[in-house]
């Protein structure tokens, strides 16, 4: 039996009754799956990647108002990579489901999912739970962003197979387009980077242990006279030099070797946040001076410097990045 139609003055007519039926039914289900998803997205954004636990680096009220980096590189198979498309990737949904479900304007959409996003952050801060971080907003957005787009193409009227393919094409595109620029503002900024002097890291940490006297003596007959520090284990034993820097993205520098007219047997080993960075030993046979410059790109808190046997570290040095607008 044929649904009932109603006439209109235009000539026009109604959907049939039941459609409105069909559609109610899909608000809703449109409208619980969104609540499910956004309950998932505060789970992780307050309590996933170990916010809870108590070795957690959320420890004190962190606001980072000025970038740090851009939004996403060109593919990389790294976590950091995953953590900034997904930073992106999950809040698609948002500018697609909104406007679908509340007819809402782009121009009224976007300034109140700002605001949202901004009061979450906030919130991380402020519960130790995470750190508010302007990056992420801008992540977000631009998701949100893509969203509408994507919405604009594949959801605004009737909705068909080719438009939904549409739709996927140019969320794609838009993802290459952020690539772009992003990589483009990175080059700008790092054409016009300068490297500052190079500081004694002995003078910055905020515990740091006493130089030994920079006496010189000679490696491999070359003349070596330390300018900045010099650090050695104590009468052939372990010793080790731990420093608090708080710093990030900085280069640095250091000079091992084992002095000539001692018996050639020595390690020294240098740490970043537990992990090993530089490693140089007796074994090393081939190298008479080993002179290192590496660049650190991550925050820096815990850094050691083990020494053994004969072997000697000396210039051990810093120098931070210095960008145009510093």
């Amino acid at each position: 039996m044929e649904s009932k139609q109603k006439e209109i003055p235009d000539g026009k007519k109604m959907l049939p009754d039941n459609s409105r039926v069909i559609n109610n039914r899909l608000r809703r289900s449109i409208l619980a799956g969104t609540i499910v998803y956004s309950a998932l997205i505060l789970y992780f954004m307050f309590f996933g990647f170990h916010r809870l636990d108590p070795k957690s680096s959320y420890n004190q009220y962190t606001l980072l108002f000025i970038p740090e980096g851009i939004p996403l590189r060109f593919p990389e198979l790294t976590m950091s990579w995953l953590y900034d498309f997904g930073n992106i990737a999950a809040f698609i949904p948002f500018g697609i489901i909104f406007p679908l479900l509340y007819r809402i304007r782009f121009r009224t959409f976007i300034p109140l999912f700002i605001l949202v996003i901004a009061f979450l952050e906030v919130l991380q801060s402020l519960t130790f739970l995470g750190t508010f971080d302007v990056m992420d907003i801008i992540s977000n957005t631009l998701g949100a962003i893509i969203g509408c787009v994507a919405y604009k193409v594949g959801f605004s009227s009737e909705i068909t197979f080719k438009k939904l393919v549409a739709s996927a094409i140019s969320i794609f595109i838009l993802f290459i387009g952020i690539m772009t620029v992003s990589e483009t503002i990175d080059y700008g900024v790092h054409v016009n980077e300068r490297i500052g002097p190079v500081e004694a890291i002995n003078e910055i940490s905020t515990t740091a242990p006493e130089s030994e006297g920079l006496s010189t003596f000679t490696v491999q007959g070359e003349k070596i006279k330390p300018a900045l520090n010099l650090f050695s284990s104590k009468a052939g034993i372990s010793k080790e030099y731990q420093f608090n820097l708080n710093k990030k993205s900085l280069w640095f520098y250091a000079n091992c070797g084992i002095p000539d007219g001692e018996e050639y047997k020595g390690s020294v080993m240098i740490m970043v946040n537990g992990e090993e960075l530089i490693q140089f030993s007796d074994k090393d046979e081939d190298k008479n001076v080993w002179g290192v410059k590496t660049f650190i790109d991550t925050d820096i808190d815990d850094f050691k410097i083990i020494v053994t046997g004969n072997a000697k570290v000396w210039d051990v040095g810093i120098a931070e990045i210095k960008h145009w607008w510093e």
